[in-house]
């Protein structure tokens, strides 16, 4: 319950944890998983709570393993390369970017229609 000076409001609320025990979700094994549904006041559903197993193939997991291709290696720096790599490119993103609100700021200036959106600076 809060109260305060205009007003006063109740809540209630239930804590649902323990519907599904610590205790049984602690001892699922791979695949296991255990969940609560909600229902509409329409549409009920008596048995909200559920315990289930995925299945897997495991043949087939193998086989589709065994055809994955290895990932090639595109790309690879020595720490000094990938540190000069990584400086080349904050400072072309840095011209970029001073470049781009440079001529938006041009065109900005240069548009009747959008010149008050530049401060003017006092002479």
């Amino acid at each position: 319950m809060t109260i305060n000076r205009i007003d006063k409001s109740t809540s209630i609320s239930t804590q649902m944890d323990s519907l599904i025990p610590p205790s049984k979700i602690s001892n699922l094994t791979q695949g296991m998983f255990v969940g609560s549904v909600s229902d509409n006041f329409d549409q009920r559903i008596d048995q909200k709570i559920f315990h289930a197993q995925i299945v897997v193939d495991n043949e087939k997991v193998a086989k589709e393993t065994k055809a994955y291709k290895k990932i090639p290696n595109i790309l690879s720096f020595s720490d000094e390369e990938m540190k000069q790599q990584v400086e080349a490119n904050y400072k072309q993103i840095k011209t970029d970017i001073i470049n781009l609100v440079e001529s938006e700021m041009e065109r900005i200036a240069n548009d009747p229609n959008l010149q008050h959106l530049i401060e003017k600076e006092e002479e």
